[in-house]
């Protein structure tokens, strides 16, 4: 008997991967190691969470699977991994200090409020009532406030704050679901809120109800959050919003509203099932969602000629307090930074940077250590989310690449930058850091390299960069390889957008690609934008482009869709008709003769040009104030219209030269007098080129799956039109979803390019 039973008794390591650590892993193993009365011991060390298990092998094969079906809500177990041990001496389970070591580990992203801390929140008998700092094992800050891993909280902005002694037996006690929440804290020991006014000087009574009041009566306040600032004001209010427009140099792009639950936010928008999800859950990301049509300038000002309105729900206790206690304000939050400069993190710089922008800032004293920008989504067809920004809420998750290889930066692109750093199988992206138009832009990137660096413990073998050697990205690229001696590649902008979607589905080998955007730099120094390519690993080769247009003036075509419509009207034999057209543009006659003698007009295949054509033409948009905004005032009226028009293939033709031309779809528009109705035609003819595009190049080289990528696949009309069209053609489509398909996603794609380039030469 006494030899059965021990026979029946094993020992185990068990090493767990993933992000495993901050999310009360530990305590979970802890309790499940007890009630299943095994022996032994976990602790976090560098690679994530190291287990010795002991006990009935059968408890053992049993605890083994629950690690990972029963993991808490914000694990995300990757691998477990078990080798048999011999047996100890254990008296009972214990949880041991963490070990520090080279990190392999993760740091989960910053998540919402849980339910269980918004009722100790809302409880006047909770020594947390009101406490805009609540949080647990199960949600707060995570990536924004850590230094380094492991995640213990020696390593985190809440050093500073030393734990009462009640919150030190919360923190101690693993029954406990604050056991090891590095941000605990309460009332008597932790952070602390204060009001001020825009010289700094603190505003009597309760912070909070004294932010309300402000917003209740038009003011704009800057409320400090997880990873940065945010600028409200009441978004029903249009002189409110106006002024925040004025203040913020932001002329017309729109911005996001955050309602205090789902039925206040449905009084403005349409939300499925899927988005309900989406609103709600833990990441907490801005959802882009339809405008009721009952409601269409109910909010003036809040998104200007668009279908949709970027819509958050609370993610903060003190987003929940504010939507607590003023559940009818709905209220605009937008990036709190001066136009096209990084988020504002800091308390001093929050007062110098939004001085003449926020009447009052609502501060807190918890250090942000890591900038982290709102999300946005859009809801698939698939019910699943399709990133246009990833930020909060999402990094630093990691994306699977299909392979191992060394470390790689990759610095990205000039708009919408991240930074993108592997390590092994893993692809870090950081959070969208933004345009490179400004030196402080610029230092965001330098300091997101250092940070992503640092936490992961990654020193870089080789650099990734776009091909423009003028960009910030590239030159900083260059310079940081060659301070260490590493290798630079230089990855063309549009095989990066198409290797990004492989890489982030796994996918190894040959595939189609196509790569729609506003610009990029070809091989063959010309601005593309438009782009049919074969892609295999480090190699592509171009099977076909967009008919090139003519940009009069360069750059300053991509900022006036009117001098693109004229180059459309010129290719017309309409060249004439540029000067009374566009009579409003003092430059309209020297746009013609530019035109005429083909001077200061540089080509461009880009396909985001033939969308501001057609918005120009259809009198949708003949300047844009912020980027897309002709695609995006053309895809809304679009989305309202039918069309119903036969003979779509002799709109957008396909040449043998592979050379897609929208040419005669213009034509057909150039004239049209619903502006709606044109809106949808482009869009129908322009997904049906498409799709027949793809396919003759599906036959001629035998493959049979397609990416897409770059951000004319931002456009749901666009992708909704094409998507099932390629798919009734046998055709197997892969789409960005873990990254965006524009440049924030950008620097995924020359990560991976750049290790399947190094493999080469092994």
């Amino acid at each position: 008997m006494a030899l059965a039973e021990a026979d029946a008794v094993a020992r185990h390591a068990i090493r767990v991967r993933g992000a495993v650590q901050g999310v009360g892993f530990r305590p979970f193993v802890y309790r499940l190691a007890t009630t299943l009365g095994l022996v032994g011991s976990v602790r976090n060390d560098a690679d994530g969470v190291l287990i010795e298990a002991q006990g009935d092998a059968a408890a053992l094969e049993r605890f083994e699977r629950r690690l990972r079906d029963d993991a808490p809500p914000l694990a995300r177990v990757e691998h477990v991994e078990s080798t048999p041990q011999a047996l100890a001496h254990d008296a009972a389970f214990a949880i041991l200090d963490s070990r520090a070591g080279r990190v392999t580990t993760a740091i989960a992203p910053d998540t919402a409020t849980c339910a269980d801390c918004l009722a100790e929140l809302f409880d006047p008998g909770d020594r947390r009532y009101r406490h805009a700092f609540v949080n647990c094992t199960n949600c707060g800050p995570r990536y924004t406030l850590t230094r380094a891993l492991p995640y213990d909280r020696a390593s985190t902005s809440m050093a500073a704050f030393a734990l009462c002694p009640q919150c030190r037996r919360e923190y101690d006690d693993p029954a406990d679901r604050r056991f090891h929440a590095e941000p605990n804290a309460c009332p008597r020991c932790g952070p602390t809120l204060a009001l001020v006014d825009a010289e700094g000087q603190p505003i009597p009574g309760d912070p909070i109800a004294a932010t309300i009041e402000r917003l209740r009566t038009g003011a704009i306040v800057a409320l400090k959050g997880l990873g940065g600032f945010h600028l409200a004001c009441n978004a029903r209010n249009a002189s409110a919003v106006a002024a925040l427009r004025a203040r913020k140099q932001r002329d017309a792009k729109p911005f996001a509203v955050m309602a205090s639950d789902l039925d206040a936010a449905q009084r403005w928008v349409r939300a499925d099932a899927a988005a309900h999800a989406l609103l709600r859950s833990p990441e907490r990301p801005v959802v882009l969602l339809p405008l009721r049509a009952d409601r269409p300038d109910a909010l003036e000002g809040v998104a200007p000629g668009l279908h949709t309105l970027g819509v958050m729900l609370p993610c903060t206790p003190i987003q929940a307090l504010i939507a607590h206690e003023a559940p009818d304000l709905l209220l605009v939050m937008t990036s709190a930074n001066p136009g096209g400069e990084p988020l504002v993190v800091g308390n001093d710089e929050a007062l110098r940077r939004l001085h003449g922008i926020a009447d009052a800032l609502l501060l807190h004293d918890r250090e942000i250590v890591a900038r982290g920008d709102d999300s946005v989504v859009r809801v698939g067809a698939d019910g699943a989310p399709r990133f246009v920004r990833r930020a909060r809420g999402y990094v630093p998750r990691p994306i699977r690449l299909p392979r191992a290889g060394p470390a790689v930066l990759a610095t990205g692109a000039w708009l919408k930058n991240t930074v993108c750093l592997t390590r092994g199988d893993e692809a870090v992206l950081s959070p969208h850091i933004g345009d490179l138009g400004t030196a402080a832009t610029c230092d965001a990137l330098v300091e997101s390299v250092d940070h992503l660096c640092r936490i992961l413990d990654v020193q870089p073998q080789a650099v990734a960069h776009d091909l423009h050697p003028d960009a910030f990205a590239t030159r900083f690229a260059l310079a940081y390889a060659a301070a260490r001696g590493l290798p630079a590649i230089a990855v063309q902008h549009h095989h990066a957008h198409v290797a990004a979607v492989a890489a982030e589905h796994g996918h190894r080998g040959p595939l189609l690609g196509l790569a729609l955007d506003g610009v990029g730099l070809g091989t063959d120094g010309h601005a593309w934008g438009g782009e049919l390519l074969r892609v295999d690993g480090a190699a592509f080769e171009r099977l076909g482009h967009v008919a090139p247009l003519p940009l009069p003036g360069g750059d300053a075509a991509a900022r006036e869709p009117w001098r693109v419509a004229a180059a459309v009207l010129h290719r017309l034999g309409r060249g004439g008709e540029i000067a009374a057209r566009f009579a409003d543009q003092r430059a309209a006659g020297a746009v013609a003769q530019m035109l005429e003698r083909d001077v200061r007009c540089p080509l461009t295949t880009s396909l985001g040009r033939w969308f501001d054509a057609t918005a120009a033409l259809l009198g949708v948009c003949t300047t844009q104030s912020y980027e897309a905004e002709a695609p995006m005032r053309l895809e809304a009226l679009a989305a309202g219209a039918a069309c119903a028009e036969d003979g779509l293939e002799a709109l957008v033709t396909i040449g043998a030269d592979g050379i897609l031309d929208p040419t005669p779809l213009l034509a057909r528009l150039a004239d049209e007098r619903d502006a709606a109705r044109g809106a949808a035609l482009f869009h129908d003819a322009l997904a049906d080129g498409l799709a027949r595009w793809v396919a003759q190049a599906a036959a001629a080289t035998r493959l049979r799956r397609v990416a897409l990528g770059g951000g004319c696949f931002l456009n749901a009309l666009l992708t909704a039109r094409l998507v099932p069209r390629l798919e009734t053609l046998g055709l197997d489509v892969l789409e960005a979803r873990q990254a965006p398909p524009n440049d924030g996603g950008l620097a995924l794609g020359q990560a991976w390019v750049a290790i399947a380039t190094l493999a080469q030469g092994d």
